[in-house]
Parts: C-alpha cells; structure tokens; sequence
C-alpha cells in the first residue's frame, strides 16, 4: 500500500492510528515531535503525512509549511488531524498547502477511506500522460514534473493549486462551481466550505500574475478557464 508518516503526540492516539493503518496494509513510521518528524519526511519521504497541530515543540502549521517549501517534500501528501475544528484553522492548514483537514475526535474508518481517495489520486497524478506539457498564451504547464511557468518565469504552486489549475484548464470554456472542485481537487467531499475554494483560486491568481486573467470569476457560480488566451486580453 504506502508509506505513512504519522506525526501525533498523544500515545493513546498513536497506538490507534499504528495498529489500524497497519491493518490496512500501511507501513507506519510515528513519532511525537515536530522537529523528528521534519527530518524523517526528509529522509524517508514518505508517500503521506498525517500531521497533529498542536505538538510539544513546533506548530504543526509550521511542520506543514516547511514540507511544502522544500522542493523534496513539496508534494507529499499531508492530512492536518487537530482538535482544533474553526473553519479558519482549516482556512490556514489549506493555505499552506495540506490535503486534507481532520477534527478530533474522528472516526477511524473515514480517515482510512480520507487517506486511500488521496492516495488513489495522487496515483492517478503522477501516471505518464502523453500531453504532459501544455502551452496556453504565457502559460506553460508540465503535468507530468508538476511544473509551471508564466512567460519565462517559473512559479512555486502547492499540489493543491496544481490540480486546482490542471482541472480548471481542464474544463476550460465550462463553469466550475464550488462544490465540482472541492469534488474534484480534494478528492472526497471533505467537511469545509466553499470558501476555502475561493481562498485557493485567490491564491492561485495572485501567483499566476500576468496569466490571471485566465481563471475568470462567474459571479454566483463558480469559475471558468477561458476558452483562449486572446479571449482573456479582451
């Protein structure tokens, strides 16, 4: 199955999470520390992360955020679990790139099945595609090294606004709405609202600069990638 990184202080929860993950055929590497768990993601790099927030020695929002602005764990997958449950604890965890968002206390089949849509997902992610490299107007996009470009500029996206900008382009002409991408881009039908969709488009405007213009807003619906890049300069 796949490698898991379980990064959680409380041994009651950890004995949980070991003995059901492995049971699912995972193999399990746990530790309790922020800090230990930074240094073996980076020499395991491992296939998932879950991740608590509230650890003895370091944040778990800052555990996530330097995964993902080290270009070796950048796209390891990561579940924030916290007892932590306002939505803009969630709001932030998506921010900073994580995957997925689980509240204490949670049940322990619906996080399997959380972890296996992932999994399934990023699997699907990094299968050979014979168009990988896509070329709209400044826009250059390698689907298969989850790469992108604006003009000659490479630009930093985390995975999750990668599949956001891959499926927006995807579809590109037809409306998106909300609720279709928060299906699509996270995988399952995950217990946040439609604003962290906009948080994410937000973000991913603001970071495609001259190529913006390319994910229009359709007031009231959703989001369209347009149809050509002429269209955007209109």
């Amino acid at each position: 199955m796949a490698s898991i990184l379980v990064i959680e202080d409380e041994p009651d929860l950890l004995q949980v999470l070991d003995y059901n993950l492995t049971q699912a055929g995972h193999s399990v590497t746990s530790v309790s520390q922020g800090y230990q768990g930074l240094e073996l993601a980076r020499k395991e790099l491992p296939q998932l992360i879950l991740l608590d927030l509230m650890l003895p020695d370091v944040s778990g929002t800052d555990v996530c955020r330097f995964l993902k602005e080290r270009a070796d764990t950048r796209t390891i997958p990561v579940i924030m679990v916290t007892a932590r449950g306002e939505e803009i604890d969630r709001v932030v965890g998506f921010e900073l790139g994580a995957d997925d968002y689980v509240v204490k206390p949670f049940s322990v089949r619906e996080l399997l099945l959380r972890i296996q849509a992932i999994l399934r997902r990023n699997k699907r992610d990094s299968e050979p595609d014979t168009a990988d490299m896509v070329e709209f107007g400044l826009l250059r996009i390698d689907r298969g090294a989850h790469r992108v470009w604006v003009d000659t500029q490479e630009i930093e996206l985390t995975a999750l606004e990668f599949r956001l900008l891959v499926t927006l382009y995807e579809r590109k002409n037809r409306v998106q709405t909300r609720s279709a991408l928060l299906d699509e881009v996270w995988g399952i039908q995950a217990d946040i609202t439609t604003r962290t969709v906009d948080t994410h488009v937000k973000r991913l405007r603001e970071k495609l600069e001259g190529a913006r213009d390319y994910v229009e807003t359709v007031r009231g619906v959703g989001y369209r990638f347009v149809a050509s890049p002429n269209e955007a300069m209109a």
